[in-house]
């Protein structure tokens, strides 16, 4: 008898027992939740990193060209391996409007009509051209905007070094798709006109108290401002597509559709027109 309810006694714990987890997730394996946020974050981290130490390898390779113009057969190669490199990190994903609002200054384009200027500036000696902007304004909603391509171009002792007189493209665009904007030109305007010393030294001589006439001369050069609409032969706006390919808080890289050329932009300070 003993023997029996010694049986019993020890049996039942055994039947009754109910584990407080599924054996099918030992809770020894269980993830805590802080630690799955680490492993995230360090995931992010390094995408980040990444994708940073890729765009100071595109902006390396760009140093030494001029812009574009000096660049050799083999640089353009080595600069668009690293394009490519930094486009991969948010290919198809949508434009952000947010972002791509502000002021770009071009570090880098294979673009021939605007290679053309810079080899303009190389053989002609009265001509000047300095930094190139690219300046958008956008409205989220519409998913529109406008875009202002901006040149600071000089003439040697005529115009002030460097930045002597602004040329702006105007053009307007909006979104064809989740990367492609189309630009439909608007106008071609010439402002911010600068005169050197040596212009104003013609017009008011040092040695003499500046007349009322050469103030105002003066005061006309520096408020002048030339516009002229953009149309094709057919009398049509003139427009194209424009792909851009990557986009983030501090770097912009886009492609004209078409051939057109690459283009490897930084972010800048605000330009007012």
């Amino acid at each position: 008898m003993d023997a029996a309810t010694s049986t019993v006694q020890f049996s039942r714990p055994l039947i009754s027992f109910k584990p407080k987890f599924s054996p099918a997730v030992p809770q020894r394996l269980r993830i805590p939740s802080r630690l799955r946020f680490s492993a995230a974050a360090t995931v992010t981290t390094e995408s980040e990193i990444e994708v940073e130490n890729r765009k100071i390898e595109l902006l390396r390779a760009v140093t030494d060209t001029n812009r574009g113009l000096t660049a050799t057969p083999l640089q353009r190669s080595a600069i668009e391996e690293a394009l490519v490199n930094v486009e991969s990190f948010d290919a198809g994903e949508p434009i952000q409007l947010s972002l791509l609002d502000g002021t770009w200054r071009l570090q880098y384009t294979s673009a021939p009509d605007v290679v053309i200027l810079f080899q303009s500036a190389a053989t002609l000696p009265f001509f000047e051209v300095d930094q190139i902007y690219q300046k958008f304004e956008c409205d989220d909603q519409s998913r529109e905007g406008v875009v202002r391509n901006i040149v600071r171009w000089s003439i040697p002792n005529l115009l002030e070094e460097h930045e002597g007189a602004t040329l702006i493209v105007s053009a307007k665009f909006s979104t064809v798709s989740v990367r492609n904007i189309y630009l439909e030109f608007q106008e071609i305007a010439v402002q911010n006109i600068k005169i050197g010393e040596e212009l104003q030294a013609l017009l008011a001589p040092a040695i003499l108290p500046r007349s009322f006439l050469s103030l105002q001369i003066l005061q006309f050069i520096r408020s002048f401002k030339a516009q002229f609409p953009v149309r094709s032969s057919q009398s049509r706006s003139v427009g194209g597509l424009y792909y851009l390919s990557y986009l983030d808080r501090n770097m912009l890289l886009g492609r004209a559709v078409g051939g057109g050329g690459v283009f490897v932009f930084t972010r800048a300070q605000p330009f007012i027109c």
